[in-house]
């Protein structure tokens, strides 16, 4: 593991310091599939609660000290050398903020409308 905390060796993904953009929220529908996504897909492996397994956990305080930037890119493009496959196929860069803002506020059992 590098001192950044990526594999050694795993390509690195640029990311901008600081919170993400925030985006429009997914029609509602989609927002019911991307929670079902982040439950059913990213819990197989971050653990059912999200309080961690194979992968780390994805509560609210393991976040914290995360840059939101840095967490979509993670989504979007995995952890080259790792478990952490890319998602790209399954949900744009726009829904990966949106589950990330929904991620650090600790909002991933409801949708809003």
């Amino acid at each position: 593991m590098g001192a950044t905390g990526v594999p050694a060796g795993a390509a690195s993904v640029a990311v901008p310091d600081g919170p993400v953009a925030r985006t429009s929220a997914p029609a509602p529908a989609r927002q019911q599939e991307l929670l079902r996504l982040l439950r059913q897909d990213c819990g197989s492996c971050h653990g059912m609660r999200l309080t961690g397994g194979l992968g780390p956990a994805l509560t609210p305080e393991a976040l914290s000290a995360r840059p939101e930037a840095g967490l979509v890119a993670t989504i979007v493009a995995g952890r080259p050398g790792t478990a952490m496959p890319p998602w790209r196929r399954f949900l744009s860069e726009a829904e990966a903020q949106w589950l990330v803002v929904r991620l650090v506020s600790g909002d991933v059992e409801t949708v809003r409308d």
